[in-house]
């Protein structure tokens, strides 16, 4: 599924292409991916035709490009769900499994397309309503958010985002620390990749309760975290197969950089004993028994 560096990539690709760009037409090729949009899916092409992009945001895995008149105070939201793409092509380009197309027009680079791919049709477009953010930084500019987004916690990597308020929050959890990491609600952007992977560099157990996890020990996590997610970012995100891409099409290479996730029976890059999975909330956990000891 895609993370944080993989829908900030496709957020970054967008950007210079998209902002200022008006839609001339938008075609609901499969409903499904209007899952989460509050009407039908002629609701959705009439508020969306005319409108023009303003730059993307981001917070954790939802990306979103405010929209212009028409439509001003609304945003079209986006969430890849576990397969999906958002392909910036030339006119008229085709695309296999294209649930959604939409056309623009650029004043500097011209007209282009949109294709919103997904094998799998777990991701989905919405319009929806921009709110006032409410968890702003002491003098920090005023920031909207689609009120789809707000119970979304900030991400490590947001300049925003607030260490002592989370650590608190995790110390107060009576959960393991990877069910911590994976709530969106208490901080956004990390998936099971990028959980296994900073749990590794910490030497820290999937399962180890957070009341019982040190300032220290966490603090040394959110560091290699943010560590992971910068990396996996310089490197274009993971990618195993095309169900992740950018939105030029390329896959991200960070899989080739990874210590953890996927290595089951491989040496631990540190200590050479075979790295484990073991299942974890009907998904996999990856950690070496020696190093990650529970505690």
């Amino acid at each position: 599924m895609p993370e944080l560096p993989e829908v900030e990539v496709v957020r970054a690709g967008l950007a210079p292409f998209a902002s200022g760009a008006t839609v001339t037409r938008v075609d609901v090729l499969d409903e499904r991916s209007l899952r989460r949009h509050p009407g039908p899916a002629e609701d959705f092409v009439d508020r969306l035709t005319g409108s023009t992009f303003m730059a993307p945001s981001r917070r954790g895995k939802f990306l979103w490009l405010p929209l212009g008149s028409p439509a001003a105070g609304e945003a079209l939201v986006v969430h890849l769900g576990m397969s999906g793409q958002v392909l910036l092509r030339a006119p008229g380009t085709v695309d296999a499994l294209t649930r959604i197309r939409i056309d623009l027009e650029h004043p500097q680079h011209g007209p282009a397309r949109l294709n919103f791919v997904d094998q799998r049709i777990f991701g989905s477009m919405a319009i929806d309503a921009l709110t006032a953010v409410a968890d702003l930084a002491p003098g920090a500019q005023p920031e909207r958010i689609p009120a789809s987004v707000a119970h979304i916690a900030r991400d490590p990597l947001d300049p925003h985002f607030d260490d002592d308020r989370f650590l608190a929050a995790l110390r107060r959890r009576h959960t393991g620390i990877k069910r911590a990491l994976l709530d969106q609600t208490l901080v956004s952007g990390i998936g099971n990749i990028y959980a296994d992977e900073a749990l590794w560099a910490a030497r820290i157990h999937y399962d180890q309760a957070t009341d019982a996890l040190s300032r220290r020990r966490a603090i040394v996590l959110l560091s290699e975290v943010r560590a992971v997610l910068a990396k996996a970012l310089a490197e274009g995100g993971t990618s195993f197969d095309t169900q992740y891409l950018n939105v030029n099409g390329e896959s991200g290479y960070f899989s080739h950089s990874l210590n953890a996730y996927g290595q089951q029976g491989s040496p631990c890059p540190r200590c050479g004993r075979p790295i484990v999975r073991e299942r974890f909330m009907n998904r996999g956990s990856h950690f070496c028994p020696y190093c990650q000891r529970r505690r």
